[in-house]
């Protein structure tokens, strides 16, 4: 089975990939694999899906025996916010973010407040692949009371971030997109003393992200144009990220909001070693410009996940993504759209100026465009064996025949049976060699430095393991023999290169080790920017 899990958690088509039944399992394997027992915080945004899988996750969530707690419809940081404050064993985030209405996901945080690691993934869908049961969706959802009270903390903790500064004066209109932030966006900001407006403000789960939103400002600069105001905020449906638009149109997206805030922080000396966090996507007139005055950006791949464990790593205090997705370790350090709302409306105002005036400060966007490009491609064309399309030429066909492939099993697992007996002989590489066995067992704790007591192990080669339990993921797969023949297929595969405008990549081009396939992709890459050249 494929992994369930994407960069954020699980997400699909409802009544397609998100059924009743797997997130009747997602909530049984969640509630089965926490240790702590206290109440799993479960909150969704307005989509009309979120009543039926809500039931489902409380459905699994009561038969492995673990109790939860109701917040209701909420934005996605509430929950993490919350776990930390109540010490809360996990959350649940019901909610498809960005995606249209027909969509929805679960996201899962664990009892820090944090995303759930890839290891504890893997642990849920094993419960979920071992599972038996087929849950077919009720006749009757029966709603659940929300806990109003832990929304009433969720605000304070927000306006507490304000450190006592008031939105006096500041007129900002607010797009809810029929999201979570209707919840709760007016009234933070009308309690801040800001004169407020908001469009699209109704729960409305049929509507959520339509023609509006994060991923559509049309809406929101037509509300500025025909109501002016200092600045204005569109939200996503779970309102955990936001962009800006100032009074005359100007689109504040993610890179201005981390170059702003970055650079507000820098001036206050408490931005560590001037270092932001983004991704791939960073405008490159963003990068330039923040290097000019003396910072450092580190890009991540795309997702809040590997920005946030970037921060962590670097030691840094503010990362994020182009589309408005902003960590703070400083206040929530999680993407929060109404934290960074606010933060923003916070220096306008200290500063006496509106969005504009602040975004004439920031950089100029280099040109860019991004594209979805849709591949028609059939994985099935590929040949398991030579590993190229199955159209492949006579010389091809010559060049990888010289190129021999075994089986190979490894198993990612904690049965101490497959170290060396004596405990004070592990290392992060075991060799070894018992009976009929032979293998090689990596000590993961050792070699990643895993936050974790449990030890983890990653064995690869002839072993068995007797205890299934054991078990987190078991993968088979063929991995390329080096020999005298070996040689002679790489000469005629390098004979190869560049004809036709292809080029040839990997581990076997090499000794078969990862580090011999990233050298080989480098090589290639450098062969087509000499042709450019």
């Amino acid at each position: 089975m494929q992994s369930i899990f994407g960069t954020d958690g699980i997400r699909g088509r409802f009544n397609e990939e998100i059924t009743y039944s797997l997130a009747y399992k997602v909530g049984y394997a969640l509630g089965s694999t926490l240790e702590k027992k206290n109440p799993i915080l479960i909150g969704r945004d307005t989509r009309i899906s979120g009543d039926i899988l809500l039931q489902a996750i409380t459905q699994g969530i009561n038969e492995s025996g673990k109790k939860f707690i109701n917040l209701g419809i909420c934005p996605t940081p509430a929950i993490p916010c919350l776990i930390k404050e109540g010490n809360l064993s996990s959350g649940i985030m019901i909610s498809a973010s960005h995606n249209p209405p027909e969509y929805n996901g679960i996201k899962i945080f664990d009892h820090n407040g944090q995303k759930i690691t890839k290891f504890f993934e893997n642990k849920i869908q094993k419960i979920i692949e071992e599972s038996k049961q087929n849950i077919s969706v009720p006749t009757k959802v029966v709603p659940l009371k929300a806990n109003k009270d832990l929304m009433d903390t969720y605000i304070k903790s927000l306006i507490q971030t304000m450190d006592g500064e008031s939105l006096s004066g500041l007129r900002i209109i607010l797009d809810t997109c029929y999201g979570s932030a209707t919840t709760c966006a007016r009234k933070i900001f009308q309690s801040l003393g800001a004169d407020v407006k908001v469009i699209n403000n109704s729960k409305n789960g049929l509507k959520i992200n339509l023609n509006c939103g994060s991923t559509n400002l049309e809406p929101l600069k037509k509300a500025l144009k025909d109501s002016p105001a200092d600045m204005g905020f569109s939200f996503d449906g779970d309102a955990d990220r936001v962009i800006g638009i100032d009074s005359k149109g100007n689109v504040l997206d993610g890179d201005h909001i981390l170059f702003l805030w970055g650079r507000e922080l820098m001036e206050q000396k408490i931005l560590t070693n001037n270092l932001l966090i983004s991704t791939q996507m960073a405008n490159l007139g963003f990068e330039n410009s923040w290097k000019k005055i003396g910072g450092i950006l580190y890009r991540t791949d795309v997702g809040d996940k590997y920005v946030h464990d970037a921060i962590k790593k670097k030691r840094a205090v503010l990362g994020g993504e182009q589309s408005g997705h902003i960590l703070s370790k400083i206040n929530n350090f999680s993407g929060d759209g109404i934290l960074t709302a606010l933060q923003i409306s916070k220096y306008c105002k200290k500063k006496n100026i509106n969005l504009n005036d602040w975004l004439k400060s920031s950089f100029e966007p280099f040109p860019q465009k991004l594209t979805n490009i849709k591949l028609n491609f059939n994985i099935n064309q590929l040949n398991p064996k030579t590993k190229i399309l199955i159209d492949q030429t006579k010389d091809e066909t010559e060049a990888y025949s010289y190129f021999e492939y075994l089986d190979n099993k490894v198993v990612l697992h904690n049965d101490a049976s497959l170290m060396p007996a004596d405990r004070s002989k592990w290392s992060s590489w075991n060799s070894i060699k018992k009976d009929n066995d032979q293998y090689v067992s990596y000590w993961m704790n050792n070699l990643q430095k895993l936050d974790t007591n449990e030890n983890i192990f990653v064995t690869l080669g002839i072993f068995n393991i007797s205890n299934s339990n054991k078990i987190f993921r078991a993968k088979k797969y063929d991995h390329i023999v080096y020999k005298k023949r070996t040689i002679i297929g790489q000469e005629k595969i390098e004979n190869l290169q560049g004809k036709n405008r292809l080029f040839y990549a990997g581990a076997y081009l090499g000794y078969g080790f990862h580090e011999d396939g990233v050298k080989s992709g480098m090589r290639v890459a450098q062969m087509i920017n000499d042709l450019k050249e």
